[in-house]
Formats: C-alpha cells, sequence, structure tokens
C-alpha cells in the first residue's frame, strides 16, 4: 500500500519509529508535533534520507489550525499518537490532560472529515483503560474502568471514534497499548521505567523502586507495536484492539535484569509507592492476532539489550 499518513506526536520515539517504518514502506509522511516532549532528533533519518517524501510541522493538536492542516495535506491515513501521556500530570493538571487527549483528538477527527481521510488509526493506553481488572492478561471484553484522568480521556475519545464512525463515516482503529520501550524513549521526561533505568544505570547510579517492586506490567518493544500500527493501515476497522505480549513482568524483575546487562550489582533503593499506581497489568494480544495477524516477537532480553545498547550510543 502506496499512501499519505500524517503521524501526529511524530517526533516521540514511536511515533518517529513509525514515521521511518512508513517511509520504509514507499509512504509519504508529515509529522505533527508541537516538540514538548518530542524531538526533532528523533527525526534525523528521516529528514535526511527520504526527505522527498517526509515533511514535518510544528503544531499543537489543540490547536483549531491542525483541522485546516489535515484537510490541505489530504492524508489517506492518520496515525495519532500526540498526547498527554504522563498519568501523575493527568492527576496533577486533569483539565491539561482533558484539552490535549480530549480536544486535541477532536481537531483531528474534524480534520480527517474534512480532508476525507480513510481511516484513523489511534494511540489508546491498555494499562489506563481497563484500570484494576479481575482478569489478567486483560481481553478487550473487560469493562473500561480507568482509574486516573489520562485513562478516562483516552476512554472518552474512544467513544468518540465510535461515534465519528456511526456518523460521520469515519473508520477507525484503536490500539490499546501495553507498556512499551526501546529506543528514542526519553529517560528525563515522562517515560516509562525502562528508559528510567537505562539512564541511570548507564550512568553508573543506583536506580529507584517506587513501592515493594511486585508491580507488574507489560513490556511491548517499540518495533513491534510500529508494526500494529502499520497493519492497522487497512485492517482492524471499528476495533480496539490490545498490543502487548500478554507477559506479567515486574519492576523489580525488570531491575535485576536490566542490571544483569550492565553488570551492576548494587540493590535499587526503594522509595513510597506512588499514588495511584496500578498493581499489574498485561494485555491479552489475541484480538490483534485474529484482525491484524499482528503478534509481539521481541523477547523482553533482546528488547532490553537493543534499548541498553541505544542508549550507550547516544552517551558516547
Amino acid at each position: 500500500m502506496s499512501a499519505k499518513a500524517i503521524v501526529t506526536g511524530g517526533a516521540g520515539f514511536i511515533g518517529s519509529t513509525l514515521a521511518d517504518r512508513l517511509l520504509a514502506e514507499g509512504w509519504r509522511v508529515d509529522v505533527v508535533d508541537d516538540l514538548s516532549t518530542g524531538s526533532l532528533a528523533n527525526l534525523a533519518d528521516a529528514r535526511h534520507g527520504e526527505a522527498r517524501r517526509f515533511s514535518f510541522t510544528r503544531l499543537d493538536v489543540r490547536s483549531s489550525a491542525l483541522v485546516d492542516h489535515i484537510k490541505r495535506q489530504a492524508p489517506d491515513v492518520v496515525f495519532h499518537l500526540a498526547a498527554q501521556a504522563d498519568v501523575r500530570v493527568s492527576v496533577a493538571k486533569p483539565q491539561f490532560d482533558a484539552e490535549v487527549n480530549i480536544l486535541g483528538t477532536l481537531n483531528v477527527l474534524e480534520g480527517c472529515v474534512a480532508a476525507k481521510a480513510a481511516k484513523v488509526c489511534f494511540a489508546a493506553s491498555g494499562g489506563t483503560l481497563y484500570g484494576n481488572p479481575d482478569e489478567i492478561p486483560t481481553r478487550e471484553a473487560t469493562p473500561w474502568k480507568p482509574e486516573s484522568p489520562y485513562g478516562v480521556s483516552k476512554k472518552a475519545a474512544l467513544d468518540y471514534l465510535h461515534y465519528y464512525r456511526e456518523l460521520q463515516n469515519l473508520e477507525y482503529s484503536a490500539l490499546a497499548l501495553a507498556n512499551v520501550y526501546g529506543p528514542r524513549q526519553d529517560p528525563h521526561g515522562e517515560a516509562g521505567v525502562v528508559a528510567i533505568f537505562a539512564g541511570t544505570m548507564l550512568a553508573h547510579e543506583r536506580a529507584t523502586i517506587f513501592g515493594d517492586g511486585t508491580q507488574t506490567r507489560d513490556f511491548v518493544y517499540v518495533d513491534d507495536v510500529v508494526d500494529a500500527f502499520f497493519r492497522s493501515a487497512d485492517r482492524g476497522g471499528g476495533l480496539v484492539m490490545n498490543i502487548g505480549t500478554g507477559v506479567e513482568t515486574s519492576v523489580r524483575e525488570l531491575h535485576d535484569a536490566m542490571a544483569r546487562l550492565c553488570n551492576i550489582t548494587d540493590p535499587a533503593r526503594s522509595a513510597p509507592a506512588r499514588l495511584g499506581e496500578l498493581a499489574r497489568s498485561a494485555l491479552d494480544p489475541g484480538r490483534a492476532e485474529i484482525h491484524l495477524g499482528w503478534k509481539p516477537w521481541t523477547p523482553l532480553s533482546d528488547g532490553l539489550a537493543r534499548t541498553l545498547e541505544y542508549f550507550k550510543g547516544r552517551r558516547a
């Protein structure tokens, strides 16, 4: 499929990796990002390697100018990854979270309708969407009971996607992402624990574990996630699909695995548990296998090794 895409949030670590994949597949790509958390450095390959088919637009998704921009660009598919993605920020600033994640999504959807785009592929949040579910790994039929403003805003966006599909004839696929990790993730921002541990361990500092470290997460490698987004461009219409491994890994197990790779023997520091943190999270990816033909293929050990090599290269 050779087409044109807009990737919102495309200067982030997932979005930039997706932009690279789309360009490699022959697509034309316009990245929209306000650079509040993303970085142009993540787009270096795209800007220099495929400049004829790549463009970058600095724009906040909250701006009404986004609607006109999407209409002018006339994309076939919009991959909407731009978000306020920090649960702690959402608790402290729920109105800001809603402005970015709900009103920003509405701007994207209005732009898609104006441009007569074929589809929007949306980055949902698997862990926060389901809250504290009874079933682990969690399937999509599990009731949505978010326990943070961030989760609430993502749930609201899914409801709007359904509305726009039913009444505005705009197709969508929503990917409920587990804990994505990999190269380009920011170890200093609102990054996931893998990037944070990588940053501290490679600086020869002791990592910090909040709570007792038994809390679990489903860690899925960024290349696997990008493959799911690419497949969703023309598959999985009208569906929410979990993108994870279905495997629980505790934060302490993660720390110990990364410490071994970094030849670190010092134990982690302990800190009080953070408010609102989920005790367990893992997503059943069975629906994505059926409708996207997708499976995660990167073992955690391999993904961690690649991620650490990336951060070592950055430090060098």
